[in-house]
């Protein structure tokens, strides 16, 4: 085990080993990762950097200490409305990110039904097959029962089958715009549509496409309705970390009312410290993020990211292209953004990555179904031809070597497929994840 050294590292010591470190870490800048990263270029990576640095010891757990990062957060809030037609009621806060804007959601829903509809003792949320896991960690958390409705053969969750899951226990429905899985936007209007007929609250989760969705509709694409404009949304998560480009921590939840966001809150009065308000799930919130958010938002503008989400769509469109001189590769449902996924009835799709990733792209695998999924930003577009030619080889070399399914990663999601008891996946994801963690 590590103990801490006795004298500190020199400087160039220290950041020798750090650069050792990372060499072996996903090639993001170079558009050979197709997840986790978001990256527009050095240009809006230095403001964003910049201006985290500027505020890097403020803490946004005392806005009062901080007037600066009251502004950001409010203006960042009240620009992120804007984009999803929020009027002047609408109200919200800013969190570390995507999992605690849900679970935040959630949590307020909970509180409410508690306030509004007492006789609930058992609250239940009616969430889509493809939403995405952190709603799994909220129901877990808060005690909240997940009901899931299927999707249909276009992976949108089926209207019908959300009707009839409604019943007394319900506090919650809820739509992704567009779905992590394969990049499927849900349709929100209809969603809508039963949400005010029950009277029960609708969360949209934006967060992955809340920043490029609008941005692709201002160029022409055809993107139904998912924000404020629908009248029985009642709240939205939008990662500005993500295609907002800040730096990393950053997500928005909004409510059309504050009565939402009041439950969302924790108060204490009884404690000898002071007296103790917390607008999120975290105590301390760094302030650098906060002051990235604003400053990256504030320096791209409309034009700034509707050129960006021009940039990414001409690059999904020459990997679209590109898939379809595939025969043996298929994308999955009909996606609007820049997010997809590819599965295959002629190659073992896990076989597919493991080969990519010995040619240095960093690929994601998915199950329920089988499939590959890809994550589109700027950094790809250049790449675009690079990375049809090796997956064309790719897919030849997978084909003429059968025997790869039973190596690499491949055996590994092959087996677990396999568990007739799939409570074992659960036991073996938290072996795996100790494992990883492992002091060293």
């Amino acid at each position: 085990m590590k103990r801490l050294p006795s004298k500190g590292l020199p400087k160039g010591q220290l950041f020798e080993e750090m650069q050792e470190a990372r060499a072996h870490d996903a090639n993001w800048k170079d558009g050979r990762t197709f997840s986790l990263v978001y990256y527009a270029g050095e240009e809006l990576s230095n403001v964003a950097k910049e201006a985290y640095n500027l505020f890097f010891h403020e803490n946004g757990l005392n806005p009062m200490a901080f007037k600066s990062l009251q502004k950001f957060e409010t203006e960042v809030l009240s620009m992120a409305s804007s984009l999803f037609y929020g009027d002047e009621k609408v109200v919200g806060s800013l969190t570390s990110g995507g999992s605690e804007s849900i679970l935040m959601a959630v949590k307020a829903y909970r509180d409410w039904a508690r306030k509004h509809r007492p006789h609930i003792k058992e609250p239940e949320m009616i969430v889509p097959t493809t939403v995405h896991a952190a709603f799994e960690k909220a129901a877990h958390y808060f005690g909240v029962k997940a009901i899931h409705a299927p999707v249909d053969n276009q992976f949108q969750v089926d209207v019908e089958e959300v009707k009839a899951l409604i019943n007394d226990n319900t506090i919650l429905l809820v739509g992704s715009a567009p779905n992590y899985p394969q990049g499927i936007v849900d349709p929100i209007e209809q969603l809508g549509e039963i949400a005010e007929a029950h009277r029960i609250p609708l969360h949209v989760d934006a967060c992955l496409g809340g920043f490029i969705l609008p941005f692709i509709e201002r160029l022409g694409g055809h993107i139904a309705p998912f924000d404020f404009r629908v009248p029985g949304v009642t709240s939205i998560s939008a990662d500005v970390h993500k295609y907002g480009y800040a730096a990393k921590g950053v997500s928005a939840i909004l409510y059309r009312d504050e009565e939402y966001r009041r439950c969302q809150y924790f108060a204490y009065g009884d404690w000898p410290g002071g007296l103790f308000a917390s607008p999120t799930a975290t105590g301390t919130r760094p302030g650098g993020a906060i002051a990235s958010a604003w400053a990256v938002m504030k320096y791209l503008g409309e034009e700034g990211y509707s050129e960006l989400a021009s940039k990414t769509m001409q690059a999904t469109n020459k990997f679209l292209d590109g898939l379809a001189t595939i025969p043996e590769l298929q994308i999955l449902g009909n996606p609007r953004a820049s997010i997809f996924t590819i599965a295959s009835n002629e190659v073992n799709i896990f076989a597919l990555a493991d080969t990519l990733e010995q040619r240095g792209w960093h690929i994601d695998r998915q199950q329920l179904p089988t499939c590959l999924h890809f994550m589109i930003t700027p950094a790809h577009l250049h790449v675009a031809d690079a990375f049809i030619l090796d997956l064309k080889e790719s897919v030849q070399f997978a084909l003429d070597n059968p025997n790869l399914a039973q190596e690499g990663t491949a055996a590994m999601y092959g087996m677990i497929g396999q568990m007739p008891d799939k409570s074992k996946i659960h036991d073996f994801i938290i072996q795996t994840l100790d494992s990883t963690m492992r002091l060293r």
